[in-house]
């Protein structure tokens, strides 16, 4: 116990005997500690934070960037480039993307051809391109003759190959000919058959058709020597290739403000219906179940049944050909949805063979069906003397009803937003053919007969 207490109290008087400026110094050194530690703190939380935030950054994913989608490349597209390229249109490098320079070079074409001008090719457009690429390509020097022959060069070959297509005459190199005529049959009248022996190919072809127009002369009497070979079985096919020249030449289409020539305006806008009236049929063909030929052979009722009417064009008034046309189809019994798509079919496949009979008739049968817009080809074909004897005055009348139906239904849309304005000016130079009479009642025809498509999916 004795010693405790010596223990102790020595501990007290070594702790009194201690200077105080070394208690102070301690305290200050442990303040100063204690600061430093907290500010040392402190900055060691903030590098903490600094490296959490870089280890976040780095972490994150990278910032997006919006890039549009790549146009994925195609052997469809490479074939359409190198034709593109091939007849003249700059498509760039054949990678098979078809982009903005594709679709530039597409629109060049189809202001080339003469077709509505909308930078995406239709069936009808693409297989034309490419078919003449690779029938071209595999020509050899009958090629080289071709483009020789024409004005346009390769770019020229096109219109060759389409002409062909539509049931022209071969491209060949031109060749002069002489044919020597068959002996005329006794019943062809006697200043024909005194033609000489040895005829150029024009007069051959008079002397037969005389030949024929004798041997089917009607009951009546009346014959005709030249067979109905005038200016209404001319190639549509052939005179719009004409007339697709014309335009390239003349640097495009004739607009409102550079109209000089209304005939020029006319036929400018008959072949744009045209190519029209064959790219919309085509596409409404490609949902049947039927070949190309198949699809031919069933249009061919059109042409036969729809002639006499076609024929009343030159001779009857607007309101009476529409009249006996509306008789007509109310007797064939069938539905109006399905007699209209069979009709645009069958409008464009004349068109694509050139039997003005079945294009002509097709379209009376839209007209009649109550699509107005479809009146322009008739006044078209009158105007131009196609598929019909030229009548201007009759022409009017078409051309009129036609435009009034285009204002309210779309049927044509070559691209050319003054295209109404420019038909209107262009065919109030026609003569008009007077007031009409209101079309009497319309009686049904019970013999009428057509095949027809189900516009049933």
């Amino acid at each position: 116990m004795f010693h405790k207490t010596l223990l102790t109290t020595t501990l007290a008087a070594s702790l009194v005997a201690v200077p105080v400026s070394r208690v102070q110094a301690d305290a200050g050194d442990f303040l100063g500690g204690l600061a430093v530690g907290v500010i040392g703190s402190a900055v060691a939380r903030d590098i903490q934070r600094k490296n959490q935030a870089k280890r976040y950054y780095r972490s994150s994913p990278a910032k997006k960037v919006y890039r549009k989608p790549s146009i994925p490349s195609t052997a469809e597209g490479r074939q359409i480039q190198s034709s593109l390229n091939y007849f003249g249109f700059n498509a760039g490098t054949v990678d098979g993307q078809l982009g903005r320079r594709s679709r530039e070079a597409v629109s060049a074409y189809q202001g080339y051809m003469g077709y509505p001008v909308t930078g995406e090719l239709t069936s009808f457009e693409q297989n034309l391109l490419i078919s003449s690429y690779n029938r071209a390509q595999a020509g050899g020097y009958a090629t080289q003759q071709q483009v020789a022959a024409t004005p346009d060069g390769v770019r020229g070959l096109l219109k060759t190959y389409r002409a062909e297509m539509a049931g022209g005459a071969p491209a060949t190199v031109p060749q002069t000919t002489v044919v020597v005529a068959p002996a005329a049959p006794p019943a062809v009248a006697a200043p024909v058959a005194a033609a000489p022996s040895t005829l150029t190919t024009t007069t051959t072809t008079v002397t037969a058709l005389g030949a024929t127009a004798a041997a089917a002369a009607p009951k009546g009497g009346l014959t005709n020597l030249f067979g109905g070979q005038n200016s209404a079985r001319l190639s549509l096919a052939s005179h719009c290739n004409t007339v697709s020249l014309l335009t390239s030449t003349n640097g495009g289409f004739t607009t409102v403000s550079t109209m000089s020539d209304p005939n020029v305006v006319l036929n400018e806008q008959f072949c744009l219906a045209r190519t029209y009236a064959i790219a919309d049929g085509e596409r409404l063909a490609q949902g049947l179940p039927a070949t190309q030929e198949q699809i031919a052979e069933h249009c061919a009722a059109y042409g036969e049944q729809m002639r006499p009417h076609v024929a009343a064009l030159a001779v009857k008034s607007r309101e009476e050909v529409v009249r006996d046309v509306s008789s007509f189809v109310l007797g064939t019994g069938i539905s109006t949805q399905d007699l209209a798509a069979t009709a645009k079919v069958c409008l464009s496949n004349g068109y694509r063979i050139d039997d003005l009979d079945e294009a002509l008739g097709s379209a009376l049968i839209l007209v009649s069906l109550g699509q107005a817009g479809y009146g322009e080809l008739m006044g078209h074909h009158l105007s131009q003397g196609f598929g019909t004897a030229k009548r201007a005055d009759l022409a009017a009348a078409w051309y009129d009803s036609g435009l009034e139906g285009a204002t309210t239904q779309a049927v044509f849309a070559p691209g050319q937003p003054e295209r109404v304005e420019l038909l209107r000016k262009a065919s109030t130079t026609l003569q008009s053919g007077g007031a009409a009479s209101l079309p009497a009642a319309i009686v049904p025809q019970k013999a009428s007969s057509l095949p027809t498509f189900s516009a049933q999916p």
